[in-house]
């Protein structure tokens, strides 16, 4: 009925009333707002500081072993072997440097600008340092290219808004990497336990397994460091501002699988900006060029299973942290 003028309902508005928002559309409202602008990273100086003596280490480790053998074709062989820790090594640096540079930038603008700007820094830094320690030769010099390369874009990497993912992937990616150097202790007895025996096939096989087993477990601590990540960060965020963004589950699946991304992104940097060393290494002799050959194709098939296998573990484990879905009371009244 409309109102009519004079009747006791002339005073009201045909307009609905406003209605309070409830205290979880509010903290919704909340999140809404914070995710405008880039998220806070906690435990940025953390991670930078394992990424660099990751960094450091490798870099170390591949230098004595080069120094340790005769100059020439077993130099260059050690150096294609050991370019791939390498670059993840300076990708996930650049990554983690420049998070903690520009964790407190509130422009994405700005913060992106600056963390293409420190992950340049960082490939600069290691470039020099590269260059200062190693034989100054052309195998140095693309291990220094690629591995600056590999820092700014791990630099770019950190300036995209969802900064805890970007973390989370780090993390994750520096537990499997060392994960794998403690592995390496593991790789003789699993090869016997597997059937490795005199023939060549027997050995074959048996290193596939190993392979393969160890890809399993890189994955699954990958996916289990990238969903405690997330997981703690957000309960900081809460202890700290008393509300924190959510997280929907493409953000969990990302976080898991990236350590597998960036192993497989590591790869494509090689493939381009160390072609030459790699070339050079299957030139030296037919056996060379089989092994550099599975050797690529294993480092491909280990990144894929991480990525799964970690992608996997981080939604099983985050689907299992979700309660029921609430009923609303009005559902539970039978209709009048």
């Amino acid at each position: 009925m409309s109102n009519q003028p004079g009747s006791s309902t002339a005073a009201e508005t045909d307009e609905p009333e406003a209605v309070e928002p409830s205290a979880g559309e509010a903290s919704t409202d909340e999140a809404t707002v914070a995710t405008g602008r880039p998220e806070f990273a906690p435990g940025a100086l953390a991670l930078a500081l394992v990424s660099i003596g990751w960094l450091t280490a490798m870099l170390w480790s591949t230098r004595e072993a080069i120094h340790s053998t005769a100059a020439g074709v077993t130099a260059i062989s050690l150096s294609a072997y050991a370019l791939p820790g390498v670059i993840t090594a300076a990708l996930v640096t650049g990554a983690t440097v420049a998070l903690l540079a520009t964790n407190r930038l509130g422009r994405a603008t700005l913060r992106f600008l600056a963390a293409v700007g420190t992950g340049l820094l960082v490939g600069l830094v290691t470039a020099v340092a590269i260059n200062l320690t190693y034989a100054d030769n052309a195998t140095t010099n693309t291990i220094a290219g690629t591995a600056a390369a590999a820092a700014i874009i791990g630099g770019a990497m950190a300036g995209a808004r969802q900064a805890r993912v970007v973390a989370a992937i780090t993390l994750a990616t520096l537990t499997a990497q060392i994960f794998v150097v403690l592995f390496s202790r593991a790789r003789d007895p699993l090869s016997e336990l597997f059937g490795a025996g005199e023939t060549q096939q027997s050995v074959l096989d048996a290193a596939k397994w190993v392979s393969r087993t160890e890809s399993l477990l890189a994955g699954l601590l990958a996916g289990l460091a990238a969903y405690l990540y997330l997981a703690w960060s957000r309960r900081r965020a809460e202890r700290r501002d008393g509300a924190a963004s959510p997280l929907r589950w493409p953000a969990y699946l990302v976080a898991g699988a990236g350590a597998g991304l960036l192993l497989l992104l590591t790869e494509v940097i090689i493939r381009i900006g160390g072609r030459g060393l790699l070339d050079l290494a299957a030139a030296l002799s037919e056996a060379d060029e089989v092994a550099q050959t599975a050797l690529g194709t294993s480092r491909v098939d280990n990144g894929i299973w991480v990525l799964f296998v970690g992608a996997l573990t981080t939604l099983i484990v985050f689907g299992r942290t979700l309660g029921p879905r609430p009923v609303d009371d009005d559902e539970d009244e039978p209709a009048a």
